[in-house]
């Protein structure tokens, strides 16, 4: 069982939680102020730790932000008062990894605790693959040879057989969908049903039927029964592909889904629960929409519980050529052609293009080839147009970065100054702990 720290400056919630979390077995270690939670820190190791955001003296998110200064890596459950909400998801940003609102029962207290044993169980176990090598069950049906890459996969193999929810980001085309089928693959949920919810597809209006089903004559058209994808995915995996155009009002209704599996019908105020796991998906930019006020701060911090960034085509070039082999000798079998190989120019267009459909793109392209390819050899002239460019002329496209990259590119090169990192923040123009969190995010 675990070692767990109580912080709270009410007795009665102390006592409270301290008989319940005595009575599962764990260790229990109390303090009323955060000042007193940090000397007994100084000869105590804990688990996890339950802090109030209300204390005397040194607030909790306070406290958070100093177990992050003294390198105290101990997840953390917020407790708040019912309407604090907002408060919340700012300790959540200090590093509070979920929270509790006032009142609580003790089952809503354990039912967090095992959540973050199992996160932190599977980040044991993916710190120990990434000091060893070993083989991806799934690396064969995702083709790549870049380590960042590889280190995602790794990530993925382990937090498929939790029930943490997922959140996969990426651009277009990158393989989030394939990723997603394959954790369920991988899960203890392979024999349900994988579910999937385009949220591009439908009108802001049919969406929430889709999603969450209606009764009959809950509104025009409504001629009978509907059950939604929710209720379909029981047993197995609900993903939401494009979870960021899902519209603000119903960001509430998802929320409540991703944290207590429970929704309800249109037309119909029953409360249903349903037994799924939640991956979900997104193209966008949730930190921008976020600062906009297009995505709710806490649905974030509920779909992200495990966040999986995929490197987009042109971010992991040793793979074009090998995706690009196997979409040929695929699509070779598949429209019964004979074609086995490429000539050198096909080898340079596909090298230097650099691919803003990414993967889906590349597959396409390759397909397309091969049924216009009369021969043995696919041709630089059977690639379509925008790939066809000489080798010796300058691609325009060669420079049209992304910002992202553009901003990376102009890190790696201050850096490689070799300066402070005072001085590297102030020819970069930002501030020290800035450029602290870039070079985390970025591995530099």
């Amino acid at each position: 069982m675990s070692r767990i720290l109580v912080l709270d400056d009410d007795p009665h919630i102390v006592r409270t939680l301290e008989i319940m979390l005595r009575g599962d077995d764990h260790e229990v270690f109390t303090a009323g102020s955060a000042e007193d939670a940090l000397e007994m820190l100084q000869t105590e190791t804990v688990d996890l730790a339950l802090v109030d955001l209300q204390l005397p003296g040194m607030s909790g998110t306070a406290f958070l932000r100093q177990l992050h200064e003294q390198k105290l890596d101990i997840p953390s459950i917020i407790i708040t008062a019912h309407g604090s909400i907002e408060t919340a998801v700012e300790a959540m940003k200090e590093g509070a990894v979920d929270y509790l609102t006032k009142p609580f029962s003790p089952d809503q207290v354990r039912h967090r605790l095992q959540q973050i044993e199992r996160v932190t169980a599977l980040q044991r176990e993916v710190d120990g693959l990434r000091r060893r090598v070993g083989d991806l069950p799934f690396q064969g049906d995702f083709l790549t040879q870049n380590p960042e890459t590889l280190r995602l996969l790794e990530v993925s193999q382990s937090v498929a057989a939790s029930e943490a929810t997922i959140l996969i980001s990426g651009e277009s085309g990158t393989g989030k969908t394939l990723l997603a089928r394959l954790i369920h693959q991988e899960s203890e949920r392979r024999g349900g049903p994988f579910v999937t919810v385009d949220c591009t597809s439908f009108q802001e209006s049919l969406l929430e039927s889709e999603l969450f089903g209606h009764k009959r004559g809950a509104f025009t058209g409504a001629v009978a029964d509907k059950v939604g994808k929710v209720e379909t995915a029981d047993g197995g995996t609900l993903f939401l592909d494009e979870v960021g155009e899902i519209p603000l009002h119903l960001q509430g209704k998802l929320l409540r889904l991703a944290e207590d599996r429970v929704y309800e019908r249109i037309g119909d105020p029953r409360p249903r629960h349903v037994d799924a796991r939640i991956i979900a998906a997104t193209n966008r930019d949730l930190a921008s929409m976020i600062r906009e006020r297009e995505f709710r701060e806490d649905l974030f911090y509920r779909l992200a519980v495990v966040d999986l960034a995929l490197p987009a085509l042109r971010q992991r070039p040793e793979d074009i050529l090998l995706l690009g082999r196997s979409f040929l000798d695929q699509y070779g079998r598949a429209h019964g052609r004979t074609i086995s190989s490429w000539d050198e120019d096909v080898e340079r267009a596909l090298l230097r293009y650099r691919w803003p459909g990414n993967v889906r793109e590349l597959s396409h392209a390759i397909e397309r080839a091969v049924l216009l390819a009369p021969g043995r050899t696919l041709k630089r002239a059977h690639l379509p147009g925008r790939l066809r460019q000489p080798a010796g002329e300058d691609d325009p496209r060669e420079e049209m970065l992304t910002l992202v990259e553009i901003e990376e590119r102009h890190i790696r090169r201050v850096l490689a100054m070799e300066l402070s990192q005072e001085e590297t923040a102030r020819l970069l123009g930002i501030d020290p702990s800035t450029l602290w969190r870039k070079r985390k995010k970025l591995g530099l």
